[in-house]
């Protein structure tokens, strides 16, 4: 058998480039998606169910996709073939969801809005899944925290940029109170328009800068011999042997994910709320509101970016299991603060701890996961696990707008205190996961 080679820390950087521009278009997606939806005439209680589009297609999608990059060998490769054919999609989405309102006439602006949504994260799911395998399938063991925490460095530059693009495109490009003729503002708009164009041009530098291995030799690097072909139908006996490791991990990202959702849903309305007095979607101190959530959801991305690096010595210190605990901790403890700010400034700091938590959600998991995935599956077992992130997505957009308006009276804030109290509870369950070395 032989040894997968160690890649160099720019060859692992080129491969997962084009996460910066997948990352940027999400970024854009999760910090204005909410306010979009609200200024063609959504309802704050309504926002979850709008919302659910996006992990409905991501269960469906991540799985289908895993299997089938898992069999594809083309001239591209095994996986590059789907972050193009995603990324492509991904652009035109997130060009047209601004611009929503031009097809009013055939259909409520809020609907085709939330259905180029769910095109955005659908596409965005075909990009990102594989990317997660290409980890698993160029590196040694004992590089795949090194390979994921990259992706985790790369993901946060891109929501950094993607968070704050609207804010300065208000503020640098002078492009004031102006809005689009679906009456978003001008400086949203064009700022999906950059995201879209950093996404296909950073994709491209994956794809014509990354030499996959083919199945072949895959199957030298392999313990047990690689299948390049698989039914389909297998990949519902994969479900239910999945690995004991991936079911405990399950349970920690199910809390997770399920905190990350309500804060990206309802982190623009409760500081419109909180913090600026005003529940009118379609008034400019709203509108203010929105531009600061997108950059302090640039604070904890930029937070997640440079503790990325950090997690590599920290979990050869504590081990991974301890590291993703206590990052969870604090980005719980961080949610739960919010609640007590009054100031707008001073939710930057929540903001570090939020970003704590985000770098680890997005890099450990998938470390501790990689090493116990079986040879010839990582495809599809990385598309399964994805399953962990979209229910209680899907559990959260079902009920908590239905737990906001008869729990909480629509006072959106405390939905981010319920967030920080899941985030805590997901760093309890980290420690009963079995891993594997």
């Amino acid at each position: 058998m032989k040894t997968k080679p160690r890649l160099s820390f720019g060859q692992i950087l080129s491969m997962s480039m084009g996460f910066l521009g997948i990352q940027m278009g999400f970024a854009l997606q999760n910090a204005n998606a909410s306010r979009i939806l609200q200024t063609y005439g959504a309802d704050v209680e309504h926002l979850s169910w709008f919302w659910i589009v996006a992990p409905l297609t991501g269960m469906i999608v991540q799985p289908i996709i895993g299997h089938y990059s898992d069999q594809t060998w083309c001239r591209l490769g095994r996986r590059r073939p789907y972050f193009l054919i995603g990324a492509i999609l991904t652009a035109i989405a997130l060009i047209l969801m601004p611009n929503a309102g031009v097809f009013s006439a055939f259909m409520p602006a809020v609907f085709i809005g939330a259905g180029f949504l769910m095109i955005m994260d659908a596409s965005i799911n075909v990009t990102m899944e594989p990317f997660r395998a290409l980890v698993a399938d160029m590196l040694p063991d004992e590089q795949s925290t090194v390979g994921f925490s990259v992706q985790t460095f790369l993901i946060g530059v891109g929501a950094v940029i993607g968070s704050w693009l609207p804010y300065v495109m208000l503020n640098w490009f002078g492009l004031g109170d102006a809005t689009s003729a679906s009456g978003v503002p001008l400086n949203l708009v064009y700022s999906f328009y950059v995201g879209a164009a950093v996404l296909i041009i950073t994709i491209l530098w994956t794809v014509t800068n990354t030499k996959e291995y083919s199945p072949k030799e895959l199957a030298e690097f392999a313990s047990k011999e690689v299948e390049e072909k698989a039914k389909f139908t297998d990949m519902f006996r994969d479900f239910v042997n999945m690995p004991k490791t991936m079911l405990q991990l399950g349970v920690v990202q199910f809390f997770s994910w399920i905190a990350l959702f309500g804060m990206w849903v309802y982190t623009t309305p409760a500081v419109a709320q909180h913090i600026y007095g005003t529940a009118d979607a379609t008034s400019p101190l709203y509108q203010q509101a929105g531009d600061w959530v997108g950059v302090i959801f640039g604070v904890y991305n930029f937070v997640a970016m440079l503790f990325a690096l950090c997690l590599i010595p920290i979990s050869k210190k504590l081990g991974r299991k301890a590291t993703h605990a206590i990052a969870l901790v604090v980005g719980g403890i961080s949610l739960i603060s919010m609640y007590f700010i009054s100031n707008d400034q001073l939710l930057i700091l929540p903001m570090i701890g939020i970003g704590i938590a985000w770098a680890s959600i997005l890099a450990m998991p998938y470390a501790i996961l990689a090493p116990a995935l079986p040879a010839g599956k990582t495809g599809v077992y990385m598309g399964i696990f994805n399953f962990f992130i979209t229910i209680p997505q899907i559990i959260n957009a079902l009920f908590s707008g239905l737990i906001l308006k008869y729990v909480f009276g629509l006072e959106a804030i405390w939905m981010l205190v319920m967030s920080g109290i899941f985030l805590l509870i997901g760093a309890a369950t980290v420690m009963f996961i079995k891993e594997k070395n």
